[in-house]
């Protein structure tokens, strides 16, 4: 991937708020920057509040380099930022209503989705829904449903807190959830997620979020999908993502550096970058399935791009498998499966099968 060299910013000017209508006749905030193909920045769920996320450094230096390159659409989700707060209808079908009246007012006729955790299965159903409509699809800390992390006892347990102490429910899910630093820019994140909603509907969106299944969505969607998660995660699990990149038939897995469960803080301009490449060419980005039907994982930020063979034979060798068994199991000599350990171990800079294992689970490939 070929980076552009940075250049100073121009003084922060903030992209100007308009409303769309949804069909239900909830008004949408949405805000447009830049110029290009059209990338549509799904919100955040609960919290999604365009303005104030463009008053925070890092957020604004991101949004301000993909305007260089796209035409970056955003808006609120309904009941948060300056979207209607008074909303009942949390549903699909309503979120997806509020995309068809975003994408109506902003006269776009094609455009890439970029959704991430519960914003991730709106995206999903909208381009199974309009497959004409959408280039591509990008999306972060997804699963083809949240069921099982909803109900973690640890999320629940945060959940707990919303009416009972909503600045610690803030606090907490800034800092300890999404990684947050203490320090000005994490207490600019914490204010703009607390005045972006109110409990009720926080709790509302959570709940509608831990019911969704876009399994059969992903299925069939046909577009480019670029699926991007953390090496060292912990909200969302490596094996959600591998899960739902393995439903859909043109999508690939790519590992960023860092444990970061925010998209752009950690590496910023590695992603920028990256989702900028991605729009320009969706289909020349995505490689899809290895031969043997694998998904495709291509590790980011300065990690040596191993071959979709090699990316087998390490995961084989992670898995505890000898030389001969991968053999076997490749249809290989185990003079080839050498010859790809060695390239491997070489590439990753490791010096042994025990470092290599170790990588291996660092950078998703298991």
């Amino acid at each position: 991937m070929v980076t552009r060299p940075r250049r100073r910013y121009a003084p922060f000017v903030e992209p100007r708020l308009e409303f769309a209508t949804s069909a239900d006749g909830a008004r949408i905030g949405w805000m447009s920057s830049g110029s290009g193909p059209a990338l549509v920045h799904l919100p955040g769920i609960p919290f999604s509040n365009a303005e104030a996320e463009w008053r925070i450094p890092v957020l604004r230096q991101a949004f301000t380099s993909l305007g260089e390159r796209v035409r970056l659409i955003q808006y609120d989700g309904r009941g948060t930022g300056r979207s209607d707060r008074d909303v009942s209808d949390l549903s699909l079908a309503a979120y997806l209503g509020d995309l068809d009246a975003v994408v109506a007012a902003a006269e776009i006729d094609r455009c890439i989705l970029l959704g991430y955790y519960a914003s991730a299965a709106h995206a999903i159903a909208w381009a199974a829904r309009h497959p004409e409509r959408v280039r591509g699809l990008i999306l972060f800390g997804a699963a083809p449903s949240h069921g099982d992390t909803m109900q973690a006892a640890a999320t629940q347990a945060l959940i707990g807190l919303i009416e009972r102490d909503w600045d610690t429910f803030v606090e907490s899910v800034t800092h300890a959830w999404l990684g947050w630093p203490i320090g000005d820019e994490g207490r600019l994140a914490a204010d703009a997620f607390r005045g972006s909603t109110s409990p009720a509907v926080a709790r509302a969106s959570l709940e509608a979020a831990g019911a969704l299944d876009v399994t059969a969505n992903a299925a069939g969607v046909a577009c480019p999908v670029l699926i991007l998660h953390r090496a060292d995660a912990r909200v969302i699990p490596i094996g959600a993502s591998e899960a739902l990149a393995g439903t859909m038939p043109d999508a690939r897995l790519e590992i960023l550096p860092g444990s970061s469960a925010g998209l752009f803080f950690e590496a910023g301009n590695l992603v920028a970058d990256r989702i900028a490449e991605f729009v320009a060419h969706p289909s020349g980005s995505v490689a899809g399935r290895d031969a043997k039907g694998g998904v495709v994982v291509r590790p980011m930020g300065g990690s040596p791009r191993l071959s979709p063979r090699e990316i087998e034979v390490l995961r084989l060798l992670a898995g505890g498998e000898t030389n001969g068994q991968i053999a076997a199991r490749l249809s290989l000599s185990i003079n080839t499966v050498e010859r790809h350990v060695v390239n491997v171990y070489r590439k990753i800079d490791a010096r042994g099968r025990a470092e290599a294992t170790a990588w291996a689970l660092r950078n998703g490939v298991g």
